[in-house]
C-alpha cells in the first residue's frame, strides 16, 4: 500500500528538519567529572565514600566540588569516616563545617555518577590546578586519582584516568565558555 505521503512530500520535510536543526545550538558535552565506581565482588560491600575537590600547585584545597558519605545516620555519626579519606581530611575535611551545602551528598552504588562543574570554577584565578578525586570504603582500600586543569579553560579537553581498586576510572571533560 502506498503511503499518505508522496516520496517528494517525505523529502521536503526532511530538507526542513534539517534546516531547522541547523540554526539550533550545537550540543557539546558539559563541564562534568564522571566518576565510576567498581563492582567489586567481596564478602561484605560497602559504598565508598568519595572527595572530589580542587586544589592549587602547592597541593591546598582551593574547593570542594563533592563529598559522599552517610548522610543519613542519626547524631551526624556518618562524619566519624570521612577522615579515611585522608588526603581530602588533611586539605578540607578537618575545617570543614558538614553537611557542606550544595558539595555533601550521600554515598553512591558501583557505576558512573556525574558531578556537573557549570560554574564551579568562576571566580577562581588563571594558572594551575589538580582535580583530586579519593574513594575509601570500610573493610576496604583507598584510592586517590587526579588530573591536572588549566584556569581559565582556553579550549575543549577530555582527560581519563583510570583506577585500580576503589575507583574504577575518572572523566573529567571542559569546555570553553
Amino acid at each position: 500500500m502506498e503511503s499518505v505521503f508522496s516520496f517528494k512530500t517525505r523529502a521536503v520535510c526532511a530538507a526542513l528538519c534539517a534546516g531547522m536543526l541547523s540554526i539550533l545550538p550545537s550540543v557539546t558535552s558539559a563541564d562534568e567529572v564522571t566518576v565510576t565506581l567498581p563492582r567489586l565482588s567481596v564478602a561484605e560491600y560497602h559504598a565508598p565514600y568519595v572527595a572530589v575537590w580542587l586544589a592549587d600547585s602547592k597541593e591546598k584545597r582551593v574547593k570542594d566540588l563533592a563529598v559522599w558519605y552517610d548522610i543519613n545516620m542519626e547524631n551526624g555519626k556518618g562524619e566519624k569516616w570521612l577522615k579515611d579519606m585522608r588526603l581530602w581530611w588533611r586539605r578540607s575535611g578537618r575545617s570543614a563545617e558538614m553537611p557542606i551545602d550544595g558539595v555533601s551528598g550521600a554515598t553512591r552504588r558501583p557505576g558512573e555518577h556525574k558531578i556537573n562543574l557549570e560554574g564551579q570554577f568562576e571566580g577562581i584565578a588563571a594558572g594551575s590546578y589538580t582535580l583530586y578525586v579519593e574513594a575509601a570504603r570500610e573493610l576496604g582500600g583507598r584510592e586517590v586519582l587526579s588530573v591536572p586543569v588549566t584556569l581559565p579553560i582556553s579550549s575543549s579537553q577530555t582527560q581519563q584516568v583510570k583506577g585500580n581498586q576503589e575507583l574504577a576510572s575518572i572523566k573529567l571533560s571542559l569546555e570553553p565558555k
